[in-house]
């Protein structure tokens, strides 16, 4: 063994020690993440990462669903320090801004929808969709109906993990740790159609999820709810994609009543759909936008409320102070970021790219892996996509959970050189916007090698 080898062995072994003894992870089960050990990245470059041995690593899944221009963006580094040494911080409290956050609220309501030129910054995907929560009840106050507080949210959705985002999201699993939801906030089921059709054909499996709605509204009463949030695609949810006649249905019904419509863009936002919000993809008319992940390609943390103008009279106009903000809302190291990445999104036409070049070639080559036997559905829209893992294809019937598919088939991918996220047994992709034919072919070369050792795997069982 060389020693070059036996020195990245000792440093994987001390880290992950490290790891082990002070780091609390995530989302993730720290037991059973200390007994088998800490998977350590070292470095990144373009779509690729390496980790402390060594291994190189397509990433599919751009981080989180975020690094959209990919990684080591010099640009980017040279935006942040530059920014560093001028003004490192200060607050957007006490009648006070600065530069980078006002070029940057002003770029993003140049992209947004044309209703949408006001900005609100947070942190996180998580703090954007507290201070929606927070900005819809506050509109209702001063609009003269403080009865109007209900949210109406999705079975499965995901919308953070803070208490407000955690409880407008309806992941039961995170219910179930924290007493959620709070009082206010409702469920309805999930456009999820091929899980939980029941026989019906896409387009009348559409219209009756986006009926649930109007339903909801009506035994809620339309004075007692204050907005409906919804994901143009449920991201952690299984990248869920509506039915073609779902998203038609729900702006009638949105049109039909006095709420608002809080459209949650965490993931789909700054290109990945081909267009720079999912709001223009599927020609929606949302009063509220949550952003974050893309908008700094993750480079920073940074998220924010995109708000349409009826809102943001309101807030402006009539409400004297909005008791809600955060430190490091509109940071300008952040803000910096995002000016610089949103500069190369526009300089390299991705978001142009994503919808005439790889997407179209993404969906293509990923439509080969629908004739392996494990796969039941691929389904995707942009650059992002699903990979449905079934035990029967004709009847969707799963596997048993206790099998832990996904799991595997996560594992093997990692092994072959690629990572691809499982929920449940459905894997999920979300590339970087910069991806290649030629990376794309290799991921889906690298995809087939891993459900080939999955189905192996599953016979064996």
């Amino acid at each position: 063994m060389s020693t070059s080898l036996l020195t990245q062995q000792q440093q994987l072994a001390d880290l992950q020690a490290a790891d082990k003894q002070h780091f609390i992870h995530p989302f993730t089960d720290s037991k059973g993440l200390a007994e088998k050990g800490t998977r350590v990245i070292e470095r990144a470059q373009g779509v690729y990462l390496w980790d402390v041995m060594g291994h190189k690593l397509l990433d599919a899944m751009a981080g989180l669903w975020c690094v959209n221009v990919g990684y080591g963006r010099q640009s980017i580094v040279d935006a942040v320090a530059k920014q560093m040494q001028q003004l490192p911080f200060y607050n957007s409290f006490f009648q006070c801004s600065h530069p980078p956050a006002i070029e940057l609220a002003q770029k993003i309501a140049s992209l947004a929808p044309q209703h949408m030129n006001n900005v609100f910054f947070t942190g996180s995907g998580s703090e954007s969709n507290d201070t929606n929560l927070r900005m819809v009840r506050r509109y209702w106050d001063l609009k003269g109906k403080p009865n109007k507080k209900t949210i109406i949210s999705r079975v499965n959705a995901y919308h953070g993990s803070t208490v407000a985002g955690a409880s407008l999201g309806g992941m039961s699993g995170m219910h179930e740790q924290g007493d959620l939801p709070i009082p206010g906030i409702v469920h309805i089921a999930q456009p999820y159609w091929y899980a939980e059709s029941k026989g019906l054909s896409p387009d009348a499996f559409g219209l009756q999820a986006a009926q649930a709605l109007e339903a909801k509204i009506l035994e809620l009463g339309e004075d007692n709810v204050a907005a409906f949030i919804a994901e143009p695609f449920q991201g952690a949810g299984g990248v869920i994609i509506p039915p073609s006649t779902y998203w038609p249905e729900i702006k009638r019904i949105l049109a039909k009543y006095d709420i608002l419509f809080i459209l949650d863009e965490v993931i789909s936002g700054f290109g990945r759909t081909g267009k720079w919000f999912a709001a223009q993809y599927f020609d929606l008319q949302p009063d509220l936008i949550s952003i974050a992940k893309g908008m700094t390609s993750g480079y920073v943390p940074m998220g924010g409320v995109i708000v349409s103008d009826k809102v943001a009279n309101v807030i402006k106009q009539e409400c004297g102070e909005f008791t809600h903000g955060f430190t490091y809302s509109g940071h300008p190291v952040a803000a910096a970021a995002a000016l610089e990445n949103i500069r190369i999104i526009e300089q390299e036409k991705l978001v142009e790219r994503v919808a005439t070049d790889t997407s179209p070639y993404l969906q293509s080559a990923l439509q080969q892996l629908a004739e392996h036997p494990l796969v039941g559905e691929v389904r995707g829209i942009g650059l992002v996509a699903a990979i449905e893992l079934v035990k029967d294809k004709a009847t969707h019937q799963r596997f048993d959970s206790n099998m832990a598919v996904g799991m595997f088939c996560r594992d093997a991918c990692i092994h072959h050189g690629l990572v691809m996220r499982s929920v449940g047994d459905t894997m999920i992709i979300s590339p970087p916007l910069t991806i290649s034919h030629a990376e794309i072919d290799a991921l889906v070369a690298m995809a087939t090698q891993a459900l080939n050792d999955t189905y192996q795997y599953v016979q064996a069982k």
